[in-house]
């Protein structure tokens, strides 16, 4: 009987009498979710303080986040680690941000084992764990946990979002970004937003849009595959970037200043039952100006500031709200998980007076009082990367004292929603139970029923250091599951255990009492002598806002909690202590190649991230670049590095070679060659020679002189007095033949300004060798690197 005549599984005549079963189709099984498995959504919101939502209190309106809590849980226990990349880790990993390799932002690591920047596969992510039990993996918006130094087109791309677990990820992969230009990636490539500012682009608004098209791109298919969607706004960090109308709803709401703000907010949070009724506020800030004192041209500034954060935030909550209502509209809300955070307490990185620039902070660089004046009407535009004033961030973290950065509650104690319809019965409840961030990827397993694996695409899991708070969902007397908690942040050190508080400040209990600023460092022997002198204590079971201390009353539990914390730092990788702050942007870091003291770029590429490329910065460097210009000539960018907030650009304009400079958004200067740019291929050069030394501590980078070169022959000659002395802005990097994103000389041209000629190619060269003959040389250089492609 032939073969084709048998059904399957029918026995037939083998080999040597012998039979065989027909064979059956052996497919692989599908990974599909266990059913009715509820959707998993973290929403994390960047520097928003305990005393900033209006559920938790404030005057601000976020009616959509306040329905999330009227439908849940809100959280008056839950910390952080009072910065965000380290917090972020915390969030994904579930442990704690020196176990991460994160004990400061990606951009501040330092080479130790808690704190080189690359978070250890051993240390999954919640993403990759519900992708292997059939879950939809979705990031949008702030990433911020790439090693700095590999977030450029050469990769290695493992620590991306697609590297750790995520399917799709639209956002951006630094710190912070320009709201109305942002630095975005899709997947594992830069892209440009669909709109410019002009046509009404906001990056809140875009990011929600991408969600949603995700979500629904899979549910379209496969209506009953969950999703974990890691929602990510850059809202509420700078650039406080809103559209003037959503500011202009708070006109005049907060011009009593901080400190009746503070006042009001904590009389509400007693009312909601967020606060202990028997708590006392915290004092006023020594930092912090009395509003009263102040000059009615500050109130006005200061004013506004808040109203443009105020709005900024009521914006974000309207477009929060759309996502909600979509998962509303295709039913899925009931059955979605819903985790709200914030990454860290407000930030103070404005300094007493506010900024049109936070990159100042970052660069050390001293506020200007009559320049933020005159910024005041545009304040929430694109033409500022701006922050309000510290008086705002202590009011925004009422109850407590101080801010993100510092592990006092203030910097570490956020609000905290949880919502599930169908898996939390209580509404609108409550929580006290002491919780971290860490404790989000346990409480998310717990309820949906999955063990942490053993293992990672082959990679042995290390132990999750959170604990559950299901438990809590529907008893608000549950006991408290976490103990203790450390902390340390730049230096600032505190531990938790059991209902007390030790705290360690630095560089002290206020810049103003201690005589030293942000970024002191430590050595020995003032470790030694904090340890001695310098911890305070808190019985936070009848002191909620640590206002008083015991440190003398209570000497023997004091001291037995500074032994448990080197207990903790040891268990953690939390040595060596770097309090250094801003200065740590300079260290030195492994990069992908290997050094040289000469770059090729390319137009048509991805921008060039400034940590990975060249750091131009107080050291002699020189650019050429290969162009030709058509008959009738050309205009554009050339080159630029860096943006709005600080960078320069290399571009023709008018018919002339520029160099623009652009020192934190405060001056701008500019070079500009004596004749017209010839036709036809020709070789742009500039030369940044420093004349002086630079002044790093006080924002001050090398002056320096510029020189333009036209196929090496010289055509212009000017001096820049002042320099950045840190970081060419915050985000943007090189780019070849544009000024994409918010552009550098914003006052000369707009944004790409792309060269109208055509870019061949650009070298930098930072050898600080003399080119004897500067034609030769660049041309011979640029031939032999196109003759290597």
């Amino acid at each position: 009987m032939p073969l084709t005549e048998y059904s399957p599984g029918q026995a037939f005549p083998g080999v040597i009498g012998r039979t065989f079963d027909v064979s059956k189709p052996a497919w692989p099984k599908p990974n599909r979710a266990r059913a009715g498995s509820p959707n998993v959504l973290f929403i994390v919101l960047d520097d928003t303080g305990f005393g900033h939502l209006g559920c938790y209190g404030s005057p601000i309106r976020t009616p959509h986040l306040d329905a999330l809590a009227a439908d849940g849980l809100r959280f008056n226990n839950m910390h952080t680690t009072a910065l965000c990349s380290p917090s972020r880790s915390c969030i994904l990993t579930g442990r704690n941000h020196h176990s991460n390799g994160m004990a400061c932002i990606t951009e501040g690591s330092t080479g130790y084992p808690g704190s080189d920047g690359y978070i250890p596969f051993e240390n999954g992510f919640l993403s990759e764990i519900l992708l292997q039990h059939g879950y939809s993996t979705y990031a949008l918006g702030k990433w911020h946990l790439t090693p700095a130094e590999a977030n450029s087109a050469a990769g290695p791309y493992d620590r991306w979002p697609l590297g750790r677990g995520f399917e799709r990820y639209y956002g951006f992969l630094g710190g912070d970004t320009h709201q109305y230009y942002p630095e975005l990636v899709r997947d594992n490539s830069q892209t440009e937003p669909e709109k410019t500012p002009e046509e009404g682009y906001h990056l809140t608004p875009d990011l929600v849009e991408k969600a949603k098209a995700m979500i629904a791109d899979a549910k379209q298919v496969a209506p009953d595959k969950p999703f974990f969607l890691y929602f990510c706004p850059g809202a509420m960090h700078a650039p406080h970037h809103v559209p003037k109308e959503w500011a202009d709803r708070y006109k005049g709401q907060f011009d009593d200043g901080w400190d009746a703000y503070r006042q009001k907010v904590f009389a509400r949070q007693k009312e909601l039952g967020i606060v202990p009724a028997g708590a006392k506020l915290s004092r006023h800030d020594p930092d912090v100006q009395d509003w009263d004192k102040l000059p009615a041209d500050e109130r006005r500034l200061y004013a506004r500031m808040m109203e443009v954060f105020a709005g900024f935030l009521e914006h974000t909550d309207h477009h929060v709200g759309e996502l909600i209502g979509f998962l509303k509209e295709m039913g899925e809300y009931e059955n979605t998980l819903i985790m709200l955070i914030s990454d860290n307490g407000a930030s103070p990185e404005g300094g007493p007076t506010g900024s049109v620039n936070e990159g100042k902070f970052f660069n050390n660089v001293p506020e200007n009082l009559q320049q933020n004046l005159a910024a005041i009407d545009d304040l929430g535009g694109p033409k500022y990367f701006n922050h309000y004033a510290w008086g705002w961030t202590h009011a925004g973290n009422t109850p407590f004292r101080r801010w993100k950065r510092e592990t006092y509650r203030g910097g570490t104690a956020d609000p905290f929603i949880v919502c599930w319809p169908k898996g939390i019965k209580a509404k609108g409840e409550v929580r006290t139970q002491y919780a971290h961030a860490i404790d989000m990827v346990p409480t998310v397993l717990d309820a949906l029923g999955i063990d942490a694996p053993p293992q990672i695409r082959g990679v042995t899991q290390s132990p999750i250091q959170g604990l559950s708070l299901k438990s809590s969902f529907d008893d608000p007397q549950a006991p408290a599951l976490h103990v203790t908690q450390y902390f340390e942040m730049l230096g600032h050190r505190s531990l938790y255990h059991d209902g007390w508080r030790a705290v360690c400040p630095w560089p002290g209990t206020s810049f103003s009492e201690s005589g030293r600023q942000f970024g002191a460092p430590i050595d020995y022997d003032l470790l030694t002598e904090l340890d001695a002198k310098g911890w305070e204590l808190y019985n936070l079971k009848e002191d909620f806002c640590e206002t008083i201390n015991l440190a003398d009353q209570e000497r023997e539990r004091l001291i037995a909690m500074i032994g448990m914390w080197y207990v903790e730092a040891g268990k953690y990788n939390v040595l060596p202590i770097d309090s250094r702050g801003t200065l740590r942007f300079a260290d030195e870091r492994p990069e992908i190649a290997v050094g040289r003291d000469r770059y090729v770029y390319y137009p048509g590429t991805q921008t060039v991230p400034l940590n990975a490329a060249p750091r131009l910065v107080n050291v002699p460097h020189r650019v050429s670049v290969h162009a030709n210009v058509p008959k009738g000539g050309a205009e554009g960018a050339l080159m630029s590095m860096g943006g709005c907030d600080g960078g320069f650009s290399f571009y023709v304009k008018d018919g002339k070679l520029t160099y623009g400079y652009n020192y934190v958004a405060d001056q701008r200067f500019k070079v500009i060659a004596d004749s017209p740019i010839p036709e036809g291929d020709h070789v742009f050069s500039f030369e940044f020679t420093p004349t002086g030394k630079p002044d790093v501590a006080h924002g001050k980078g090398a002056p320096a002189n510029i020189r333009l070169y036209v196929d090496g022959r010289p055509v212009g000659e000017g001096d820049l007095p002042v320099t950045i002395p840190l970081t060419l802005g915050l985000a943007a990097g090189v780019c070849i033949g544009a000024d994409a994103g918010a552009p550098v000389m914003d006052d000369e041209y707009h944004s790409p300004f792309a060269f109208s000629g055509m870019v061949k190619k650009a070298l930098i060269d930072i050898s600080g060798k003399p080119i004897e003959d500067k034609e030769e040389a660049a041309k011979a250089y640029l031939k032999a690197a196109m003759a290597r492609q």
